[in-house]
């Protein structure tokens, strides 16, 4: 029996990558899903696939991360399917590379309410029925720029470290309530967020693809491998288990060594 067996595991940013691993982790633990992301005729691909292969309920919710009304109104239709949400991983996230002189005013503002602000809000929505149900796990992706900081990406760098401390105070504050909460902190992965932030740092740095990805991604990471989407939802199936359930307030590097330098 998996370990989420009969659980349900809301997973925002979930149509790709990092989220879309963690989502099939889970149902492979057991755990019914609700997706959520960006996307069209793949989103319905991807959910039938996770039914298919893992013998679980998906549902998709097409929630904004950027409107706090939405997030709320997909925690509700999770608990109104499934009759709970044990497992909530806050994984939606933008990126935008740009001087700080130049950097847009409405890319800042969307990167703080997607990267940030959907964490708390979908927290504070899904923590009064994990505290009825005396046990939760609440997982953000965080990165290793929520640590250590990088230039051009002043929104994303302080949306980062904003999730670490989200994720400390709320640790402290469901201590005694069977309820973890914990960030992962990945290098960079290769993922379509990664790939996408390639031309605007080829922009900004004025330099090739492969000297983008030689010099500027993989030089921060000492073992000069990309991290991948699987690495990071084992990580966060872990965080899920019982053996894990003394882990809580903590940020969880695993970036080929990028912040142990």
């Amino acid at each position: 029996m998996g370990i989420l067996k009969c659980k349900t595991a809301v997973v925002t940013g979930s149509t790709s990558g990092i989220g879309l691993a963690c989502a099939r982790a889970f149902a492979g633990a057991g755990a019914n899903i609700v997706l959520n992301g960006v996307g069209d005729a793949d989103v319905e691909r991807e959910r039938c696939s996770i039914e298919r292969h893992f013998g679980v309920k998906a549902i998709y919710s097409p929630a904004d991360m950027s409107k706090p009304t939405e997030i709320a109104e997909m925690i509700a239709l999770a608990e109104k399917t499934f009759g709970r949400v044990d497992v909530l991983v806050n994984n939606a996230g933008i990126q935008h590379v740009s001087p700080i002189e130049e950097f847009s005013v409405d890319k800042w503002d969307a990167i703080i309410a997607i990267n940030l602000s959907s964490a708390f809000h979908a927290i504070r929505a899904a923590v009064p029925g994990m505290k009825r149900r005396g046990w939760g796990r609440i997982i953000s992706t965080a990165s290793a720029h929520s640590l250590v900081a990088s230039p051009f990406k002043s929104a994303y760098v302080a949306s980062k470290h904003g999730i670490a401390g989200l994720t400390k105070t709320v640790a402290l504050e469901l201590a005694k309530s069977k309820i973890t909460c914990n960030c992962i902190s990945p290098g960079y992965v290769w993922t379509p967020l990664v790939e996408r932030q390639i031309p605007d740092t080829m922009a900004a740095r004025k330099m090739t693809k492969d000297q983008v990805i030689n010099d500027v991604l993989l030089a921060a990471q000492p073992t000069k491998e990309f991290v991948t989407v699987e690495q990071v939802a084992s990580l966060a199936l872990f965080l899920c288990s019982e053996n894990a359930a003394q882990i809580t307030g903590t940020n969880l590097s695993i970036d080929g060594g990028w912040t142990a330098e």
